[in-house]
């Protein structure tokens, strides 16, 4: 049976605020991280007195200020909008507010061999065929036939399938 909510007030912190938007805008696809909005903050982060890339204002509703970069490769305006929506999400979900307005603000590409490497990879592994059989053994090394479970003929092998990559 669900609970009945009570009336009440509760209160959340910038810094909260700030976290649950972090964490949206990190676990969406294609952002590498966040940019600097200028050099007097750049140096703010080093001296560890400010972390970049989200401005907050509360004045007539929530108001963000985005700076990301982006990986190079990727459609930087499906980046945006899978911020902007996974960012509206959280903050719906998690504090129970809308957002007045949403600016992300792309400061770069950012290149990545190793990510588009692994996503190569992937790729690979997805289009190409695996037709690769392992010769079942008795555990001593004689091999078996598969279909018929009988020991195969002395120095016999399995027939191997193989694909180009």
């Amino acid at each position: 049976m669900p609970e009945r909510s009570v009336a009440g007030r509760s209160i959340v912190t910038r810094r909260a605020i700030v976290d649950i938007v972090r964490t949206a805008v990190q676990g969406s696809y294609g952002v590498t991280g966040f940019a600097d909005r200028s050099l007097g903050r750049r140096l703010l982060r080093w001296l560890g007195l400010d972390r970049s890339g989200i401005k907050l204002a509360l004045d007539n509703g929530l108001r963000l200020d985005l700076y990301i970069t982006v990986a190079a490769g990727v459609p930087v305006a499906e980046v945006a909008r899978q911020v902007d929506s996974a960012v509206r999400y959280s903050l719906r979900h998690y504090v129970g507010s809308e957002v007045a307005s949403v600016s992300i603000h792309v400061d770069g590409l950012r290149y990545q061999p190793l990510a588009l490497e692994r996503a190569e990879a992937i790729e690979r592994t997805d289009t190409v065929e695996r037709t690769d059989t392992v010769e079942p053994t008795d555990g001593a090394g004689a091999a078996f036939e598969p279909e018929t479970n009988r020991p195969a003929a002395e120095g016999a092998t399995a027939p191997r399938k193989r694909t180009s990559r």
